[in-house]
């Protein structure tokens, strides 16, 4: 089972230090810590165990180091700094995990990404040997990127000549969308497996700037000290320590304080319940700080991405999820007020970013999700997205029980998807003064009102409920999970396209395509042959 959760002195492939507003995140693969057997990581090539340590250290470096301007990440072997994600890993590993492994390394670029965009830390990438493939992708995650001057070393996307498939994380779309560079330039560029040195890659724009060996850390320094210059002072007070999460692990689940995971392995699906906060608890900024970790939505948000994560890696039969609530609705709203009333201070700010990402990962986790709305549920605020982010929702309607749905200001737009909308604004696409209308309605929703509002798909009455309910989930279990995973994710981005939608729409539906083609995988494909005495034989027809 792949655990995904860890901490800087547990860190076997990256070190993290610190001098002042200054981070560096120094990438040491340690060759034979791998998460499976039959291969090595070497030349700083990585496997799903590396890029969970990174995760993790973009994390704490927003939460517990908010003092850092800039992060320069950087390798401590001499002359590489990553060759990429391991390819004997990936010709080893079977086809869902190939697809999670790349979908979660994207998500930690776009952490990345995310941190210089709000969180005010600026990356910079100071290359001191070749990044190949997945180290370049990593590089061009970051604001800047710097590579030695040596003669020797190169930036590449080698997948598509070398390995017949696609660089996995989101290279092709960061090399036109994000730096601009090019589309014959970029077209060259993924072609040629032995990529471009300092100058060219300078003169094409995929890089920012080089320096010779010998004024490699001088250069890098001067740069980061004009970030820094750039930045100002941070005035961002003190962070918070992000402890390890006290789950429950047992042949039926996981229980953690605010989560519960319960499968039923004979029906291929799951009932994962996000319980509430209680009442009163802090609100204001300081009191909030006082809780750190343990603040309701900072809490139970880490869970649930836990969670989310656990179901991705190591329930692959798990097919649909059904989505609970429990608590008070007016306790969730309370919490909702005090987030949107400090959101200018740091701590409170990167919570509610925190939950905006942990939504994004259910938005793009291959599972189907159904929301039940039920006596004792509180999909309200930050957990009506929960409802909303679901691929259909279901409420009771029994006027003798209270069933009820409300909104918050988090609902207008703090906690987008990755189409850059609310999901309210992606759920009225064809009518968006319904996304307005819902805020002005009067208090709390019944299933009616619900119903008639648009916000959920079937409002049953009491009746009817349970065996409406078996039916859907009996009917969705039967489908076939690879129709209804392009389904879901053809479905779930209408509207405008962002680099985030290419990259997860169509970057993960053609590599999803790829790693089960001959051309790539089969006996005489490209990957399976990597690193072997044969050669790739293509089968040449276009399809």
């Amino acid at each position: 089972m792949i655990n995904f959760e860890t901490s800087p002195e547990q860190y076997k492939h990256w070190k993290l230090t610190f001098d002042g507003a200054v981070a560096t995140l120094s990438m040491d693969v340690q060759e034979d810590e791998t998460l499976a057997e039959g291969y090595k990581l070497k030349l700083n090539s990585y496997d799903l165990g590396v890029d969970i340590e990174l995760s993790d250290a973009v994390q704490r470096l927003r939460f517990e180091h908010p003092e850092v301007r800039c992060v320069v990440v950087t390798s401590l072997k001499p002359r590489i700094f990553c060759a990429g994600a391991n390819i004997y890993m990936l010709g080893t590993s079977q086809h869902g995990f190939k697809v999670n492994f790349c979908k979660f390394t994207n998500e930690t670029r776009c952490a990345i990404e995310d941190a210089s965009r709000h969180s005010g830390q600026r990356y910079v990438a100071a290359l001191n040997g070749t990044a190949s493939g997945g180290g370049y992708e990593l590089a061009i995650a970051c604001d800047e990127i710097y590579l030695v001057d040596d003669a020797v070393s190169a930036v590449s996307l080698p997948e598509v000549p070398l390995l017949g498939v696609l660089p996995g994380t989101g290279g092709l779309t960061r090399l036109v969308d994000k730096r601009k560079v090019r589309r014959d330039r970029a077209d060259v560029f993924s072609t040629l497996a032995e990529g471009l040195k300092a100058k060219r890659a300078k003169e094409w724009g995929l890089i920012d700037g080089s320096f010779p060996t010998s004024k490699f850390q001088e250069g890098i320094g001067e740069r980061v000290q004009k970030i820094l210059d750039e930045a100002g002072e941070s005035g961002a007070g003190r962070g918070i320590e992000l402890h390890p999460l006290d789950v429950e692990v047992t042949a039926d689940g996981r229980e953690y304080r605010h989560v519960t995971l319960k499968y039923n392995r004979e029906g291929r699906y799951a009932d994962l319940t996000m319980r509430g906060p209680e009442a009163e608890l802090p609100t204001g900024a300081d009191e909030i700080g006082e809780l750190g970790d343990s603040y309701w939505p900072l809490r139970a948000y880490r869970e649930m991405d836990d969670a989310l994560l656990h179901l991705r890696l190591n329930e692959p039969l798990i097919g649909l999820v059904l989505l609970h609530t429990e608590g008070e609705i007016e306790n969730v709203l309370a919490v909702d007020k005090a987030l949107v009333e400090n959101r200018d201070h740091r701590l409170v700010r990167e919570i509610i970013l925190h939950v905006a990402r942990v939504l994004r990962r259910l938005d793009l986790t291959a599972k189907s999700f159904f929301a039940l709305v039920e006596p004792g549920s509180c999909f309200a605020g930050n957990l009506l997205e929960l409802l909303l982010a679901a691929d259909r929702g279901y409420m009771l309607n029994d006027p003798e029980q209270k069933v009820e749905l409300a909104l918050s200001e988090l609902n207008a737009g703090a906690l987008p998807m990755p189409n850059g909308l609310t999901r309210l604004q992606s759920r009225f696409l064809a009518e968006p003064e319904r996304a307005e209308e819902v805020f002005e309605h009067a208090g709390r929703f019944d299933a009616e009102e619900a119903d008639g509002a648009g916000l959920v798909t079937f409002a049953p009455d009491d009746l009817d409920w349970e065996d409406e309910i078996r039916v859907a989930v009996e009917e969705r279990t039967s489908l076939s999970p690879d129709a209804l995973t392009g389904m879901e994710a053809s479905l779930r981005f209408a509207g405008p396209e962002t680099t985030d939608t290419k990259i997860y729409g169509r970057l993960t539906a053609w590599q999803n395509w790829i790693f089960q083609r001959p051309n790539a995988v089969g006996p005489q494909g490209a990957l399976t042959n990597y690193g072997k005495p044969t050669q790739p034989q293509f089968d040449f027809r276009r399809t």
